[in-house]
C-alpha cells in the first residue's frame, strides 16, 4: 500500500483542533491572529500508515487498560539499528509519556534538594523547569559560538563547574536545541569522559536524533563506551520524528540497573504505570512502516532550511543563522541589527504577528536571538520571512 501524505506544500487549517500551537495564543497572552512557528510540531499530516493504525484502533472502540509486548520494541530496535547503528536492549526499556516528563523523574531519582544540575545553556526552555521546580540549581555551562556559526563546548568550564558545584547529574542535549549543533564523536567522547572521572550521570535527551542534515551524523552517546552505558540515561521518542507529539509516548533505555531501578521508582511514585494506547499504536506503526514518509519530510524541511540560510543572506541586513546540523528549529542571531532584543521581540510579536520563541527563554545566552521552526509548507515559512524583513 503507497504512502499517502507527502504532499508537504499542501497547508491544512490547525485552528480549532485543540492544538497548542494555535488555538491558543489568547491564553497565553499573546494576539489572536499571530501566524505561530514556535513550539516544535510539524504541520504536516505523519505518515498514512500511522493514520490508518491510529483509524483501526478508534474503530474498534474499546479504549482499556492497554500494554505492548516484544514486537514493539523490536519495531524500535530495528529503526535504531538502521539509523543510528545501536542495538539496545528490550530489559532497558521504561516507557513515559514525554521525555520533559523523563527528565523530571531523572532530576529527582539521581539529585537531592539544593544539588546542583548541570545543562549547556541555550538550551531547550524545559530544562530549566524540571531542575528549578524541583528544587534543584541550575548550574549552566554556557556554549561558545564561534566563526564558523556554529556552538562549541567549553570543556574547561564543563569540568570546573563539575567540581565546584560538585555535579552528579548532567542534561545532555544532542542534538542540541536550540542551536543545531549534531555534537561528533570526539565532543561526546571528551563530555563522557569528565562525567566518568567525577561520578556525574548522564541524561541524553536525544529526540530529534533522526533530524540530521549535510555531514552530520547522530552518535547514541550511551554506545561510545561501555563505561558511558553504564552511567547514561538515553531519552528517545517517535514523536518529533512522526509528528506525534499529542499521542504520548517516549522510550527511555537505562542499561544500569541500579539506575533503571531509581528511575523506575520515581515513575511509580508520581503514579504513572501505561502509556496512553494510541502513542503505543502510532510508535510501532511509525517504526515499522513510515520510511518513506519520514525521508519525505526530512528531504523537505531540509529544502526549507536552505531557503531559510538564502532568505536571512539576502533579505536580513545585521541577522545571522546558525549553522544547521540538526533539528527543523532555526536559531536566527539578531544581535548585530542593533535593535534591543526586546524591541526585536515586541517587533515580531506585535507589528509582524508572527510567535516564535524569544532566544531569552533559553538562558541568558540566548538573549538577542529567535526559534524559528521549518516544519511547514513553504508558503507559511516565505510569509514568516516577508514578516521579519518588514518589522527588521
Amino acid at each position: 500500500m503507497p504512502e499517502r501524505n507527502l504532499d508537504f506544500d499542501k497547508v491544512y487549517n490547525r485552528r480549532n483542533t485543540k492544538s497548542l500551537k494555535y488555538d491558543f495564543a489568547k491564553i497565553r497572552n499573546k494576539p489572536e491572529d499571530v501566524l505561530p512557528l514556535w513550539v516544535a510540531d510539524m504541520d504536516f499530516k505523519t505518515s498514512s500508515y500511522v493514520e490508518d493504525a491510529l483509524a483501526e484502533l478508534a474503530r474498534h472502540g474499546i479504549f482499556g487498560y492497554s500494554e505492548v509486548e516484544t514486537p514493539y520494541f523490536e519495531a524500535i530496535k530495528g529503526w535504531m539499528e538502521k539509523h543510528h547503528n545501536w542495538e539496545p536492549k528490550e530489559d532497558w526499556l521504561i516507557k513515559t509519556p514525554g521525555i520533559v516528563f523523563a527528565l523530571a523523574m531523572a532530576v529527582k531519582a539521581y539529585t537531592s534538594e539544593g544539588d546542583g544540575v548541570l545543562i549547556m545553556t541555550p538550551v531547550y526552555y524545559p530544562f530549566f523547569e524540571v531542575i528549578e521546580d524541583n528544587k534543584r540549581r541550575v548550574i549552566s555551562n554556557e556554549l561558545i559560538m564561534g566563526n564558523d556559526k556554529r556552538y562549541h563546548i567549553d570543556f574547561e568550564d564543563f569540568e570546573d563547574k563539575i567540581i565546584r558545584e560538585n555535579i552528579k547529574l548532567f542534561l545532555l542535549c544532542n542534538p542540541h536545541n536550540p542551536g543545531a549543533r549534531v555534537w561528533t564523536k570526539e565532543e561526546l567522547t571528551r563530555l563522557g569522559d569528565i562525567c566518568i572521572k567525577h561520578d556525574v550521570i548522564v541524561v541524553s535527551d536525544e529526540i530529534h536524533q533522526d533530524f540530521v542534515f549535510g555531514e552530520a551524523k547522530h552518535i547514541v552517546f550511551a554506545d561510545i563506551k561501555k563505561k558511558f552505558q553504564s552511567i547514561t540515561i538515553t531519552c528517545t521518542s517517535p514523536t518529533k520524528t512522526f509528528n506525534l507529539a499529542g499521542t504520548q509516548v517516549s522510550n527511555i533505555f537505562i542499561a544500569d540497573k541500579k539506575l533503571r531501578y531509581a528511575f523506575k521508582k520515581q515513575v511509580d511514585a508520581a503514579g504513572y504505570s501505561q502509556c496512553n494506547v494510541m502513542g503505543l499504536v502510532a510508535g510501532e506503526a511509525a517504526y515499522l512502516y513510515g520510511e518513506e514518509w519520514f525521508e519525505a519530510v526530512k528531504a523537505y524541511i531540509w529544502d526549507n532550511i536552505k531557503f531559510i540560510q538564502t532568505y536571512v543572506d539576502n533579505n536580513l541586513k545585521g541577522v545571522t543563522m546558525t549553522k544547521q546540523e540538526g533539528t527543523y528549529l532555526v536559531w536566527l542571531d539578531f544581535n548585530k541589527t542593533d535593535i534591543p532584543p526586546e524591541e526585536v521581540d515586541r517587533r515580531i510579536l506585535y507589528e509582524a504577528k508572527l510567535w516564535l520563541d524569544s532566544g531569552a527563554i533559553f538562558g541568558k545566552a540566548g538573549e538577542g536571538y529567535q526559534r524559528i521552526n521549518a516544519a511547514c509548507p513553504r508558503s507559511i515559512l516565505e510569509d514568516a520571512l516577508d514578516r521579519i524583513r518588514r518589522v527588521i
